[in-house]
């Protein structure tokens, strides 16, 4: 009994102080002060240059990890590939929105008649992984641009995001999909703090 009371006290402090190993969000040009008073923004997600773990080049690592789970189970890699896509719309942007939206000032969705258009671009992603015996989180780098909706090419602010991590409670977080969803939620839930300080 006292063992588990220590083990939970011990995840009840591992929580309490990762905020301190949070992401870095800083403004890279322009000013939030463009962007006072506005309630609503639409939003878009761009992957188009985006690394993956140790490759620099995304089609790499689909190919790898596609052809690795192909030779395992006929088919496996080929609906690994498109549930590796899938999750951007099911997973990463809800995710992302809903914990936005919980921490912000103004909503983002999908608006295309707002004025603004708020633009998640991933350079990074980290898939991390979860062997039981060992585990690394996901983690996703890169910059959120406010465009103007009618001319994208106008960036009215851009910001950096470094380090959202994806982690779980407990540790349950076998599945690659689920860990990187968790760092859209951290990265949503910190930039609509802090976009609304």
């Amino acid at each position: 009994m006292k063992t588990k009371m220590l083990a939970m006290l011990a995840l009840v402090i591992a929580f309490a102080i990762s905020p301190a190993f949070a992401q870095k969000i800083k403004v890279t040009e322009g000013s939030l002060a463009a962007i006072k008073g506005v309630e609503k923004m639409n939003i878009v997600f761009d992957y188009s240059k985006m690394s993956v773990g140790k490759f620099k080049d995304e089609a790499d690592y689909i190919d790898k990890k596609k052809g690795e789970y192909n030779k395992k189970e006929e088919g496996k890699g080929d609906k690994w590939e498109k549930d590796w896509i899938a999750d951007r719309t099911e997973r990463y942007a809800p995710k992302f929105q809903e914990l936005f939206n919980e921490t912000s000032d103004f909503k983002v969705g999908d608006y295309p008649s707002e004025k603004y258009t708020l633009v998640v671009k991933t350079n990074k992603t980290e898939p991390g992984y979860n062997i039981q015996i060992s585990r690394k989180n996901a983690e996703i780098a890169g910059e959120i641009l406010v465009v103007e909706t009618a001319n994208p090419t106008k960036i009215v602010v851009k910001l950096s995001f470094d380090k959202a991590l994806g982690r779980s409670f407990g540790g349950y977080d076998y599945d690659t999909g689920f860990r990187i969803q968790e760092a859209y939620a951290d990265l949503g839930k910190a930039l609509g703090k802090y976009m609304s300080k």
